[in-house]
């Protein structure tokens, strides 16, 4: 969940159908720096888009966006298409070259488009977020390997991997609405749900860096977050886990959070750690995020703990698989399968 243009979010429409399943899997073309995936399709006139692969992240009517400026860049003409009643920018799909593009999203009432906002986020030029990854593929992030990977109708979980439940929001219809996992973690033995948030983005001050060693470029990395009041409820019951004031300034100096370590997460079967989760104002989780999902959410789970795994999220199934590739181990009892 990087920072999203709000629009993108809050117009944020059910799913509608789903994607036309894909011949064959299909390797996206992809970035990968510092626990992030970036999307890096080229058009066939030359020019590529840099896009943040994040679960957690904005769009709408199972679109992914880009940039005013991105849209400019490739000549691609912007109109205004009805979503809720609310006229919303958006733009033709690029003409990709081929082998280097992307799925098209799965059909939504602006036809073959992706939407425009009126900046990007960060150094990229937009985001397939929640909507348009929830359209009906299942996608395998493979951490170990860098890979991104839109799986195709004879797809199968891999037999290694362990499988966990996942929870999302739906409407009147039973449709996804916003397309954001929910998943569950074990903390000190006790269940914690979460946001499934490839996005979910570090950036450690000094101090955080030194403390927790996470990997970053041009200073960002990948992190997990948790509520404030979750944070207080861990140190005080184990004033032993490490706690870096103001380790993490994504948000500017002004606002530094917090960084704890946790000695032990407990994913899908899997037992991983340690993870420093950063701190994140309750509200951001228990009212703003919990909004758009089936259940109320402490946070999210991010890179720093998919980075042990082969991640699938089968969409249509509302479960995600994990392979154990380094760093984990199982459980003693394993989950059961969902």
């Amino acid at each position: 969940m990087a920072m999203v243009t709000g629009f993108l979010v809050a117009a944020a429409l059910a799913a509608g159908p789903s994607a036309t399943p894909l011949a064959s899997a299909q390797v996206v073309p992809t970035t990968y720096e510092a626990g992030h995936f970036y999307a890096t399709p080229e058009t066939a006139d030359g020019h590529r888009l840099r896009l943040q692969v994040d679960t957690g992240g904005g769009g709408n009517a199972t679109m992914y966006w880009i940039s005013a400026a991105a849209a400019k860049r490739l000549g691609l003409k912007t109109a205004n298409c009805l979503l809720d009643k609310q006229p919303t920018p958006v733009a033709p799909l690029p003409d990709y070259r081929p082998g280097h593009g992307l799925p098209p999203p799965a059909p939504n009432p602006c036809g073959n488009a992706l939407l425009v906002a009126p900046k990007g986020t960060g150094d990229a030029d937009g985001q397939l977020g929640g909507a348009y990854l929830s359209g009906g593929l299942a996608w395998t992030f493979d951490y170990p390997a860098k890979r991104l990977i839109a799986e195709g109708s004879a797809w199968r979980p891999d037999a290694r991997a362990h499988a966990t439940p996942l929870g999302f929001q739906r409407d009147d219809k039973g449709e996804m609405t916003d397309g954001f996992a929910r998943i569950t973690l074990h903390v000190d033995g006790q269940p914690l749900e979460m946001l499934l948030d490839t996005g979910a983005t570090a950036h450690p001050s000094a101090a955080g860096e030194k403390a927790s060693g996470t990997p970053t470029v041009n200073g960002i990395g990948v992190a997990s977050y948790i509520t404030t009041s979750v944070m207080n409820r861990w140190h005080k019951a184990h004033p032993g886990w490490r706690v870096v004031a103001k380790g993490d300034d994504l948000a500017g100096a002004r606002y530094a959070a917090r960084l704890i370590e946790v000695p032990k997460v407990d994913i899908a079967g899997w037992t991983v750690g340690p993870v420093w989760f950063t701190e994140r104002p309750d509200t951001a989780f228990h009212d703003f995020m919990s909004s758009m999902m089936d259940k109320r959410v402490e946070g999210a789970a991010g890179g720093n703990i998919f980075q042990h795994f082969v991640m699938s999220i089968d969409y249509p199934h509302t479960t995600a698989y994990f392979r154990c590739v380094r760093g984990c181990k199982a459980v003693a009892t394993p989950p059961p399968a969902p």
